[in-house]
């Protein structure tokens, strides 16, 4: 063993094909973001009346995983910052993940989150909600400013809690005397707005920016431009990058996609001991980050959604190659709602949640016809052999806990 450790030691120390990795990671932040100008000369123009101490509207992004929406409003938050350098303006960027654990489960947390931001502290449990309200006003009612959130993965906070929190955030502005709030959300739903309650909506929509996904040739670009700086001269054979970039052009134009499939190549070819990337590593990179998003996807999905899957695995295993509609994973969903003690949606919901399973690729459901019945979903499990059993893993310790 200690041979063997002593050859896959020596073969990093040799390190023969990245410069500098974390240029390939997602929270690397460029310098620049191409194919973007337009995208963030709009954010810019929608932001830049803060300058003057003005409330800006309320802003959402919407746009697939991987094509530019965070790093382009966080490029622009940048900039405003730094033409407040000299404080002349009471002025504060706040950003804020809402897919984080720690902050996305409750409206407490989320609170307690932006509070620990602009400077001030909550227990992290045992104060009533409301309370948790008054010491945010409190605190940015001390002197008089300009705040804008920007809420990232804002749909996800929304599934797990309520768009009670959204609303009560841009109601604040009637209670406030110095201080004005503003909110920029960012959601990967493009159908976001149209989830929330009337009078949510009619709050928070009044500018909106769709992110389009990257055509191959631009995610091409990216990667190029990355590529230089990531890995030594030499090491890409011809077509590795264009590979990368057809890959994730397929998966919904996404950069972060390519990225990581341009990074995990380069990390099997290391730990091979090869002297250069090739088109096999990317094949083998895109089988290896298939597996991880799918358990990564099943960990982070709302426990309504874990509960539905749950339910089609059950069928699924106990069927084995009979089919299955919704209306049978229903049944069993039901089942699981009772024994995990959960609130049971009704059968168009659970519907709509088959169908995000079908559109991450976790289920097969197409839409078939039973004539005089009406239409119904045919649902077969999409998840390799090989970590079937660990997503089941998973899901059966949501349901015991």
């Amino acid at each position: 063993m200690a041979a063997k450790l002593d050859n896959i030691f020596n073969n990093i120390s040799k390190n023969n094909i990245f410069q500098d990795r974390f240029v390939l990671q997602t929270n690397h932040k460029p310098g620049s973001i191409p194919h973007r100008d337009k995208e963030i000369e709009q954010i810019a123009s929608i932001m830049a009346p803060c300058l003057r101490g003005e409330r800006i509207s309320n802003l959402f992004v919407y746009g697939q995983t991987g094509t530019g929406k965070t790093l382009s409003v966080d490029y622009v938050k940048n900039e405003l910052l730094h033409r407040n350098n000299e404080g002349t303006l009471a002025l504060k960027i706040e950003y804020l993940n809402c897919k984080l654990r720690k902050v996305s489960d409750t409206e407490y947390r989320i609170l307690a989150e932006l509070i620990k931001k602009l400077g001030g502290s909550v227990p992290a449990t045992g104060l009533p909600t409301d309370q948790v309200y008054n010491k945010f006003i409190e605190l940015i009612e001390k002197e008089k400013q300009l705040i804008v959130l920007i809420l990232d993965e804002i749909d996800q906070a929304v599934k797990k809690i309520s768009d009670n929190f959204l609303y009560n955030l841009t109601r604040l502005n009637s209670e406030l005397s110095q201080s004005q709030i503003s909110i920029v959300g960012i959601s990967n739903d493009l159908k976001f707005l149209d989830m929330l309650d009337p009078r949510v909506r009619s709050s928070l929509g009044e500018e909106e920016i769709v992110f389009s996904p990257y055509n191959a040739l631009q995610l091409q670009d990216i990667l190029k431009n990355r590529a230089e700086k990531a890995f030594k001269a030499g090491v890409l054979e011809d077509g590795v990058i264009a590979k990368c970039a057809a890959y994730a052009a397929r998966e919904h134009g996404d950069a972060r996609r390519a990225l990581d499939l341009l990074r995990v190549a380069g990390e099997l070819a290391e730990r091979g001991g090869c002297l250069k990337v090739g088109l096999k590593h990317v094949d083998l990179a895109n089988e290896k980050i298939d597996k991880d998003k799918i358990i990564e996807v099943v960990e982070n999905a709302p426990k309504q959604q874990q509960l539905v899957l749950l339910a089609a695995a059950k069928l699924n295993d106990a069927k084995n190659e009979d089919r299955v509609f919704t209306g049978d994973v229903y049944n069993v969903y039901q089942e699981l709602c009772n024994k995990s003690k959960t609130e049971i949606l009704t059968q168009r919901r659970v519907g709509d949640l088959i169908g995000e399973l079908d559109m991450l690729g976790i289920l097969n459901a197409p839409v078939v016809s039973n004539g005089r019945y009406g239409r119904t979903r045919e649902i077969k499990i999409s998840i390799p052999e090989k970590i079937y059993g660990r997503v089941k893993e998973i899901l059966l310790d949501v349901l015991e806990n």
